[in-house]
């Protein structure tokens, strides 16, 4: 947390931990007040044991956790910029929490209903780690053990995570050969695959809208641009 000014709430992605946002928090804190935190499972934050349902694991527990923690801040209304897993825990968060979310943006994601409903093989055979870490426990753990970092680093996103800020990229590291951060992590995409998708097919059936300023960018070589 640091700066001054309207409170700015940052979400992280996969795999990585609040370090992320080194690169840019700083002159974001320039203008808000810019809390940071490691989502639920990653980083330094613990989860809750695992569930059948995967429910201790999904976007609706983890925005629950974002919102109390700004408001234990001080901070009830706030905005909010989530990338990749942080930007589903921040749209679920307006969703569910509107009188919260002030204003949003989600980076290089697009709704979890709407990834397992568009998904074709071209988008199966780039973004294959989704479907592996869904796999029930222990398979996706057993094999990120073998090789944490490979798998992490150098499997995924053809190495482009080894090119992140070197900080970083010791921090998320670090992370990866913990097995308790790595069952989470395969836990959250395990959630993706049933709660969330479940939660977002019945808000897009009962007409459910995000109603505050939305702002939503994607990369244009980034997993979202291959199903869109």
């Amino acid at each position: 947390m640091g700066g001054s000014g309207p409170p700015l709430l940052l979400l992280h992605g996969y795999p990585e931990t609040h370090l992320a946002w080194a690169p840019v928090a700083g002159d974001l804190a320039e203008d808000s007040t810019v809390v940071a935190p490691d989502l639920r499972g990653y980083g330094d934050s613990t989860a809750p044991p695992a569930t059948p349902g995967h429910g201790n694991a999904g976007k609706r527990a983890m925005a629950r956790d974002c919102v109390a923690l700004m408001g234990l801040l001080g901070f009830d209304r706030f905005d909010v910029a989530g990338h990749d897993r942080g930007g589903r825990v921040a749209y679920r968060m307006a969703l569910d929490s509107p009188a919260a979310v002030r204003r949003l943006t989600v980076l290089d994601v697009v709704p979890t209903g709407e990834v397992w409903a568009r998904g074709d093989a071209r988008f199966a055979l780039a973004y294959w780690h989704g479907g592996l870490l869904a796999q029930p426990h222990p398979l996706p753990e057993r094999l990120i053990a073998a090789d944490p970092e490979y798998f992490l680093f150098d499997a995924e996103f053809g190495g482009a995570i080894r090119g992140f800020p070197p900080a970083a990229v010791a921090d998320y590291a670090r992370c990866a050969r913990d097995p308790a951060t790595v069952e989470a992590v395969c836990e959250d995409y395990r959630a993706g695959a049933t709660c969330d998708r479940r939660d977002d097919d019945e808000d897009r059936a009962a007409g459910r809208r995000i109603t505050c300023p939305t702002q939503d960018l994607c990369a244009g070589r980034g997993g979202p641009s291959r199903v869109t």
